[in-house]
């Protein structure tokens, strides 16, 4: 009888493990991509605008098609992001410096942020948003600290032997940036 005891107990133990190895399954396979930390090379981002159309007489103008709601907008093309509110009114635009790795097109979320810390590129940097990964490469906004009482505004990390995904803003820009793309905020990348 306490062959058959033991045995009951076993079969239930493998059955409990194997139900929350199906569970952890497909929780994991319902996380969207942007919030799950993985890199995203090799895959389709949720969302593919094609390239924004650009108003001609109006360059800093907010291109149509790249979404609605509150959102920030990136355009890689451009150097240029956009902070819109939910009443899908532009409430800064500002130009940045991209690092020598760029996001896929595509809608994105803020997955992590940081107040103050050293970037790839050895400088000092606060108020950092990130919102995805390429190729193990973070990807993110960013401004330089002050150093030595000198604003170092926006500094691009082009040419640099290490890949950086920072995308720099002036201290003045990475400020309203920070108040603005908090944990979940969508970030649309456009061309």
């Amino acid at each position: 009888m306490a062959g058959t005891s033991a045995g009951i107990v076993a079969g239930l133990a493998a059955a409990a493990i194997g139900a929350v190895g199906i569970l952890a399954y497909q929780a994991s396979a319902n996380v969207p991509p942007a919030l799950n930390g993985k890199s995203r090379s090799g895959t389709a981002p949720a969302v593919a605008p094609t390239k924004a159309p650009r108003d001609r007489q109006r360059p800093t103008a907010l291109p149509p098609g790249s979404g609605t709601g509150e959102r920030v907008v990136y355009s890689v093309d451009a150097d240029r992001v956009w902070l819109v509110g939910g009443n899908n009114k532009v409430g800064r635009t500002f130009k940045v410096a991209p690092g020598n790795v760029d996001p896929l097109p595509g809608s994105y979320f803020v997955t992590s942020r940081s107040s103050a810390v050293t970037g790839t590129d050895g400088l000092p940097v606060e108020h950092v948003v990130r919102f995805t990964s390429v190729d193990d490469v973070v990807v993110g906004f960013s401004a330089v600290r002050e150093d030595k009482g000198k604003d170092k505004g926006s500094e691009p990390a082009l040419g640099l032997a290490v890949k950086t995904g920072a995308i720099r803003e002036s201290r003045a820009d990475g400020d309203a940036m920070w108040e603005f793309a908090t944990i979940g905020v969508r970030i649309v990348v456009i061309r």
